[in-house]
């Protein structure tokens, strides 16, 4: 039997035209989930040519046509008849303008899926038809000048990052789309037509460095951006080296050096258990408590009301305390290796992890034998190491672990397969006459979903989903575990779109209360290691004696397809930045940093279980069976760095651009400064001849130093005049724009619409936020289907606010629940303000 046929998403034909990273990374989602890919490129190929197409084409089988002639659009045509799905990843309409119509082919296929994923939104009448590559969309969105307090404080601005993110988060939002309109096709027999701009995926991917509160408490200003404030006030100079930005970190979340000069990141903010286990394990605890460090009871007091100056478990530390815990930290770190401390943390539940390469990421062992790397006998490499799935289903992904190489195919074999696809999957949905209308409902208008997550990944995940109409239940304990900034701050994003419930689930009773929950849900979601599944009840054979048809999701940090040596290691993204070689590439390997992008794979892990959870929903909607979906931030950081996270023998120097000076991939592709400002130039080097017909550009073709020719020249004009020019030369350049800009232009009173008619960028006003501060954020608005309905997000409601209507739903009295508060089996609340001040 071929495994394929194994996989969930076996049966689904897919025909990808798409280019670049995102509309082939969508179709190689799908052929790793089990999906047939057909693989459809121009004669001349891929228009990047990267080893990282050996990633992104296999399991498919490929292919060239010539859509401008009358045979190459007729075989394609012909291959679009036979398949569920259409990948294309154009500018608006140039498929059109090939022959191939998506809204003619539903029109005369209601049940066929089209996938559009645009640079820019196809309604962004300013910048639709622009040259939109990876760098032109991140300096439009705001992701190189908006890089964090590091970069600020370091006067680095703008930053340059090779990770294409756009397309990452892309990526994962557009699959899930695609499974999500399979699954409502199973019901009705009816598809649709979904756009996924790259851009607007990018903002929701940035979110948490987009949004904006207004009288933001002072005590959750860090020392960086007090420092900030400081030298903006005094008119002094963003200028502090990469050693003295040391000073002005939290000691629970930077760098230390290990006894083999090797880095290691601690993570351990704003949780006083990890905090606390951090200091026991560095041996320096009972000396920080000797010499006086507060431990606050209660954090979500407002500050004011606190019996001590600070505490431990609290973020960010004040100056005096964050230097007499650094200096002992720094001292105890030497003391081993940064290997050792790794397993010390990893087994002592301890977020942190030693910095590493994405070289030896690539080739460690963990990562081979887990499954977040695989082997794949590529006819061009040869053995090459390749990242694995982005999201799998637990008992079934096996099969996912061996993908077949990319291999080269006629026409003819193509169909053929296609053919016999069709002919082993018979399908059982409505067709024919029996397809149905447009409902023009939400595709999980029935869904409910039980939310046990915390941070961000987790409940960004089911936040996500709110938008498709599903009635979501976020549960928390009556007694948070973390602090303020982490614990309320975050879900301004991550709460929308639910209602909280706060029940102590360790009881009799609120076991109970838990139990009744998971009776009346599809699905239930958390972030957690496995060896927590037993004790909390979340195993399957728990959860499935409670309700026998209830589905699971599970997020984690080092999660794989296998079972490794750090399954129940935790962590955080930052853990996984630092291991798998984003902070030395972003910093370079001796002085590392995060990618300073709040939620860099944080947000995306939460897409990538929706994209699991959507996984799960269809393959019991199709065959029934209940089953337990799995991503992990390890994951999804191999997606995040596609053009890098490879091996193979022969291969290269890992050579990328890296390091704070790096502006660009070279001389063509690089910043540079005009007479105003900024500017960045997206060429190559098939374009020299296009970029020395522009005025002011001639003789590039003959210079020797282009960096410096292309330098000496764009200086001599403003911005506007450089895109102007480039824009109409059809070569990819943009003004870096930062996101406060992207936010003043694009803002608006919340309206209870969704901003997808706004173009490429929406954000929403709440002046009445319940928190009591006005909050301006992006919507949610990326996945923009053409039939079925996308929800604009609720705000975030207080913790426990809908406590009493959720057991009210229970059947509990109330005379009961005001018992079950009073013994604090429950709560209405973590303390006196929603954000305490």
């Amino acid at each position: 039997m071929n495994k394929n046929n194994q996989l969930p998403l076996a049966g689904v034909r897919v025909a990808d035209f798409g280019q670049q990273i995102a509309g082939p990374a969508v179709a190689m989602v799908l052929a790793d989930l089990g999906a047939t890919v057909v693989r459809i490129d121009p004669p001349q190929g891929p228009s990047w040519q990267h080893p990282a197409n050996a990633i992104l084409n296999r399991n498919k089988s490929c292919l060239r046509l010539d859509l401008k002639t009358e045979e190459g659009l007729e075989q394609a045509l012909n291959l679009i008849a036979n398949v569920d799905v259409v990948i294309e990843s154009f500018r608006p309409d140039v498929m059109k303008k090939l022959g191939v119509d998506f809204a003619a082919l539903r029109q005369q296929r209601p049940d066929l899926i089209t996938l559009s994923i645009p640079g820019f939104a196809s309604n962004d009448e300013l910048r639709r038809d622009w040259k939109a590559t990876e760098a032109v969309v991140a300096a439009t969105s705001g992701a190189y000048t908006d890089m964090g307090f590091n970069r600020v404080l370091m006067g680095v601005n703008p930053s340059f990052s090779p990770l294409p993110l756009g397309s990452s988060y892309a990526t994962s939002l557009a699959a899930s789309s695609v499974v999500l309109a399979l699954f409502e096709r199973e019901k009705t027999g009816r598809g649709d037509q979904i756009e996924v701009p790259v851009a607007a995926a990018l903002m929701e991917g940035l979110s948490y460095n987009s949004y904006v509160i207004d009288q933001l408490p002072e005590r959750y200003k860090t020392m960086r951006e007090l420092e900030i404030e400081h030298r903006k006030e005094n008119n002094i100079e963003m200028d502090l080296s990469y050693e003295d930005l040391q000073e002005y970190l939290d000691p629970f979340y930077r760098t230390y050096v290990c006894a083999d000069g090797r880095m290691f990141y601690c993570v351990c903010p704003s949780h006083r258990n990890h905090a606390k286990r951090a200091l026991q394990a560095l041996g320096i605890y009972d000396e920080l408590m000797a010499e006086g460090l507060p431990d606050v009871k209660d954090l979500h007091m407002p500050l004011a009301e606190w019996e001590g100056e600070t505490s431990i478990g609290v973020y960010p530390l004040p100056k005096k305390w964050a230097d007499i815990i650094s200096e002992k930290m720094k001292k105890a770190f030497l003391q081993k290796t940064s290997d050792e401390w790794g397993v010390i943390f990893g087994e002592g539940q301890i977020p942190g992890a030693p910095h590493r390469t994405t070289k030896e990421w690539v080739n460690s062992e963990y990562s081979n034998e887990s499954g977040l790397i695989v082997e794949v006998n590529d006819p061009e490499f040869g053995t090459m190491k390749q990242p694995g799935p982005i999201a799998w289903l637990e008992n079934e992904a096996e099969a996912m672990l061996t993908p077949r190489p990319r291999k080269d195919v006629s026409y003819t074999d193509a169909l053929a397969e296609l053919t016999q696809c069709a002919q082993e999957h018979e399908s059982t949905r409505p067709q024919g006459q029996d397809i149905q209308a447009a409902t023009g409902e939400g595709w999980l208008k029935d869904l409910r979903i039980l939310d046990l997550t915390n941070v961000i990944a987790g409940p960004h995940s089911t936040a996500f989903l709110a938008r498709f109409g599903a009635t979501i239940t976020k549960l928390d304990p009556v007694t948070p575990l973390y602090d303020p900034l982490i614990g309320t701050l975050f879900t301004f994003q991550t709460g929308v779109g639910k209602q909280s419930a706060l029940v102590d689930i360790t009881t009799d009773e609120g076991r109970n209360i838990f139990e009744q929950l998971v009776k009346n849900v599809d699905m239930v979601v958390i972030n957690a290691p496995e060896r927590q599944m037993i004790p909390l009840g979340l195993d399957q054979d728990t959860l499935l004696a409670i309700n026998p048809d209830v589905l699971f999701c599970r997020l984690d940090c080092f999660g794989a397809p296998r079972t490794g040596s750090k399954k129940n290691y935790i962590g955080y993204d930052d853990i996984i930045q630092a291991n798998s070689g984003i902070m030395s590439r972003f910093g370079r390997p001796e002085t590392p940093e995060e990618h300073a992008h709040l939620g860099t794979l944080d947000v995306n892990c939460g897409f990538a279980a929706a994209l699991g959870m959507a996984v799960s929903l269809f393959h019991k909607q199709r065959t029934g069976k209940v089953s337990r979906s799995r991503t992990s931030l390890s994951a999804v950081t191999n997606l995040a760095q596609i053009p890098f996270a490879f091996d193979y023998e022969g291969r290269g120097e890992f050579d990328e651009p890296s390091g704070r000076e790096a502006l660009g991939n070279n001389a063509l592709s690089h910043f540079y400064q005009t007479s105003d400002g900024w500017i960045f130039l997206d060429s190559n080097q098939g374009e020299i001849e296009r970029l020395n017909q522009i005025e002011g550009l001639e003789g590039i073709i003959q210079s020797q130093d282009k960096a410096d020719f292309i330098k000496q020249s764009l200086v001599k004009a403003p911005t506007s005049y450089w895109v102007d020019v480039f824009i109409k030369a059809d070569i990819a350049a943009a003004e870096p724009m930062a996101i406060e800009n992207l936010r003043e232009d694009n803002s608006r009173v919340a309206d209870n619409k969704v901003g997808t008619d706004k173009g490429s960028f929406a954000f929403s006003i709440y002046p009445d936020h319940p928190s009591g501060h006005c909050i301006t954020q992006i919507d949610q608005y990326s996945i923009r289907p053409t039939e079925s309905k996308i929800l604009a997000a609720t705000p975030t409601e207080a913790f426990g606010h809908s406590t009493r209507e959720v057991l009210t739903d229970l059947g509990y009295k109330a005379d009961e629940i005001e018992s079950m508060l009073e013994r604090k089996i429950a709560g209405l609340g973590w303390g006196k303000e929603f954000l305490p001040s």
